[in-house]
């Protein structure tokens, strides 16, 4: 190692906390590979201190008598040196970034303190240190351990806590000991403490987050105890974690999936209406399910198949992994057949191999399972029967499964379902290529999502792939994985939690998280509920009914009113194509979740902390979905510093105001942001349909609005790399009002390789108050067609896409 000598500066600020632990000595500091990290040695191991960007951290102690472990299930990004000085003052060793991240070493009494912009914002307490477990009674015989490895945080008493993934504690997940065991919750509704993904991740109403990059099962403690504690705990491995900070909360959200991944772009027509349920029994069944739809013009464009498609049992069967041909004789030609009429066939697979299933003869002779203790396949029982479990880590079985994956591509399947992947019974005993079922039980989900994306890139490399999964750990995002909120009630209570879930998921990185729309588990027939679901669902990042067999999830089967309204969720949802697939590019290209709480939007307003009635799809749309059974009205609070406009009636309201509005059966409170661009498709059957230059372009006006700017992408919908092959179009929409003139530009913005063609647009431009006096569209005059009842003005434009587009508008004063 070789040391350097610290430059002496000045400190900018001061350190006044408690020393994190009086028997950890401070020894000595040096620079490490060429200034890459820090090396703190203390008497009882050492710290790891190095930088991934200026606004990223991160820490590892390192105990005496162990060794560095640095290998990462999350992190994919290289650390940066270029901005990140080092001083030493009297008793301080600073490390800070040039965007104003600093970690104060305390030498005595030792202390380690982030800062950012020179405000405290956490601390270690203790820090590392190990005791003995305390186990829990929900993870009773899950988490066993005499002692357990623990890093302890200092709080402030005030500030508010999310993170842990995917949860029903309400927002503020503060004063909760959760465990991080990956463990589905049948029918849960307004509680669940425990649920299929985990996540090492906090976020704090301090606007920063810190991640535990540690794979092993473990705890998560958000100051239980209410004295002021963050604490992660863990059964083995790294001792490492991140400290992320930005200068916004969606700032720190492209931070963190800078560091972790990027999810990747969907295919387009993942945003579409799919027809699920447990299950299809038959080639024929899925064929008149999808006639039925065509027979009522419902919007569909995928049907998921669940375990029938491969046995004519419940149970029994899982492992097969091959058509059933009794009962799907001509498999090929029915997707091929729904092919045709634009829906995508979509399989489920489970990664349990029963020693009843055709498959287990084989999976044992091709060594691809777990093993005991003695290294035999593991077996054991569970629900479906006795079974062993495909070991993913080893290179044998990830081939084997993959092979699986690839053979149904070739039959034209275009998505998979991955279920149970927690796994759903994963005992402690059983021995994987890489480690114990402790060591891996967290990231098997993570991992076998890492599978099928490989997969993908390396047999086709030209298509996105779909990957539904029910487990996943931290990072999951990067191998495009779509979760999904598990075997939630079918009830009021089981849909009153699912917006705080999809919320904090988001904010974790995982975007897609969504639900069975409709609820799962119970044979509730509540048309009202179901409608409300799907009503939520069209402003969730995919729109997906699910149910259990004895209740009908697809629409076509409902009453019909049921079945009316749902078909006008379904069409909305279809209507705003294009102004989502633009959320999906967002979210790939700066980490932004398409579903946005409120305080993302008012960070100084510590009661939308806890909020999650009502929340932002995306920038410009504002939601609040109805949770109770009967109710007439509701309050909705309006963002402030802005005006808001109802999607349905154009009506004004103020921002700034808790505000009381009647509600509608056909629809949920929805929202438009002034001086919002809202892109919206013409009607379809289904997104194969989509003309992506043939669109209605709506423009929120008001006078308070005076300056906006909009961008809308724009690709083909299914080859990957769009962006980095040029590939693309980004169309940008500009409105200025000044005096009595209202201009506005279309410019278009393209790849290298893409070929821009004419565009067919109307403009609709809401909140007009009077005929204009006239209107020009490239200087030349045209009709005024301006509507008295709805305020809106519409404006027809022929669009020579590779050209600039102005449309002048004088108002009446």
């Amino acid at each position: 190692m070789k040391k350097n000598i610290f430059l002496i500066i000045s400190l900018l600020f001061t350190v006044s906390i408690t020393a994190q632990n009086v028997e950890r000595q401070f020894i000595e500091a040096e620079n490490i590979h060429d200034g890459a990290q820090v090396s703190i040695k203390v008497n009882d191991g050492y710290y790891l201190v190095k930088p991934f960007s200026s606004h990223i951290v991160e820490t590892t102690f390192v105990p005496n008598g162990e060794f560095l472990k640095p290998e990462s299930h999350t992190v994919i990004s290289k650390p940066h040196i270029e901005n990140f000085e080092i001083s030493e003052h009297g008793k301080d060793i600073v490390l800070t970034t040039k965007a104003g991240l600093s970690i104060t070493i305390t030498k005595s009494p030792f202390q380690i303190a982030y800062y950012y912009k020179d405000q405290l914002i956490t601390s270690e307490k203790r820090g590392y240190y190990k005791s003995e477990h305390q186990p829990m009674e929900m993870v009773k015989g899950n988490i066993v351990a005499d002692s357990t490895v623990k890093i302890e945080f200092n709080l402030t008493k005030d500030e508010i806590l999310y993170g842990g993934g995917a949860r029903a504690l309400g927002m503020n997940r503060r004063g909760n000991r959760l465990p991080l065991y990956n463990r589905a919750h049948y029918g849960y509704e307004t509680h669940s403490e425990l649920m299929n993904y985990t996540m090492p991740i906090v976020l704090s109403s301090k606007q920063y987050m810190i991640h535990f990059d540690n794979a092993p099962i473990g705890y998560l403690d958000l100051d239980s105890k209410e004295d002021n504690t963050l604490t992660y705990e863990t059964i083995s491995g790294r001792k490492t974690y991140q400290v992320i900070v930005g200068e916004s909360w969606m700032d720190m959200m492209d931070n963190y999936t800078d560091l972790t991944g990027k999810q990747p772009m969907l295919p387009r027509w993942a945003l579409g209406n799919f027809s699920s349920r447990f299950g299809y029994h038959s080639q024929e069944e899925v064929e008149m399910t999808i006639d039925k739809f065509k027979d009522e013009d419902i919007p569909v464009d995928a049907i998921i198949l669940d375990l029938y498609w491969f046995g004519k049992d419940l149970k029994g069967t899982m492992g097969n992994l091959e058509v059933f041909r009794d009962s799907f004789p001509d498999f090929e030609g029915m997707v091929e057949r729904l092919n045709t009429k634009g829906v995508k066939t979509i399989t489920i697979t489970e990664p349990f191999v029963l020693t009843t299933s055709k498959k287990w003869d084989e999976a044992v002779e091709k060594d691809v399972l777990a093993k005991d203790s003695i290294g035999n396949p593991a077996k054991y029982d569970f629900y479906f029967g006795n079974t062993g479990l495909i070991d993913i880590y080893k290179p044998e079985g990830e081939k084997w499964f993959w092979d699986i994956y690839k053979g149904l591509a070739n039959k034209g399947v275009a998505g998979f379902w991955g279920d149970l992947g927690e796994p759903e019974v994963h005992p402690n005993w059983v021995q994987h290529h890489t480690g114990s079922a402790n060591e891996v039980h967290n990231t098997y989900g993570h991992d076998w999502a890492r599978l099928v994306y490989e997969g993908y890139e390396r047999d086709f490399p030209n298509t996105r792939p779909f990957i539904l999964m029910r487990a996943g750990y931290s990072g999951s995002q990067r191998y495009g994985m779509i979760p999904w909120s598990g075997d939630v009630n079918r009830t009021w209570g089981g849909l009153q939690s699912q917006p705080e879930i999809a919320l904090q998921m988001g904010m974790q990185g995982l975007a897609y998280m969504h639900s069975d729309l409709g609820g799962f588990a119970g044979d509730n027939l509540d048309d009202e509920l179901y409608v409300r679901w799907l009503q939520y669902g069209v402003f969730n990042p995919i729109f997906r009914p699910h149910a259990q067999e004895d209740v009908p999830s697809e629409p076509v089967f409902r009453s019909e009113k049921a079945k009316a309204l749902a078909k006008e969720a379904i069409e909305l949802r279809y209507k705003l194509l294009p102004y989502n697939y633009n959320l999906v590019y967002e979210n790939n290209q700066f980490g932004k979740p398409l579903m946005r709480p409120l305080f993302f939007e008012e960070s100084d307003n510590p009661e939308l902390f806890t909020y999650s009635k009502t929340y932002l799809w995306g920038n410009d749309i504002l939601v609040s979905p109805v949770l109770e059974a009967s109710k007439t009205e509701q309050e909705v609070y309006f963002p402030k510093d802005n005006v808001w406009f109802d999607f349905y009636t154009n009506e004004k309201i103020e921002g700034g105001q808790t505000k009381t509005v009647q509600l509608k059966e056909n629809s949920i409170p929805t929202y438009v942001r002034a001086g919002a661009f809202i892109s919206m498709s013409k009607s379809m059957q289904t997104t194969s349909d989509y003309d992506s230059d043939n669109f209605d372009l709506h423009y929120y006006f008001d006078k308070s609005s005076t300056e906006n700017m909009s961008e809308f992408y724009n690709d083909n919908g299914n080859s990957i790399n769009t962006i980095q092959n040029g590939n693309y179009e980004l169309m940008e929409f500009e409105a200025e009002y000044k005096g009595s003139n209202l201009k506005f530009e279309l410019d278009p913005k393209v790849g290298s390789r893409f070929t821009l063609p004419d565009k067919s647009i109307e403009l609709i431009i809401h909140n007009i108050q009077n005929t204009p006096k006239y209107i020009k569209v490239d200087g030349k005059k045209v009709e005024v067609k301006w509507n008295s009842e709805t305020k809106t003005l519409k404006i027809p434009i022929t669009w020579k896409a590779s050209t600039e587009k102005e449309i002048k508008i004088k108002l009446k004063k």
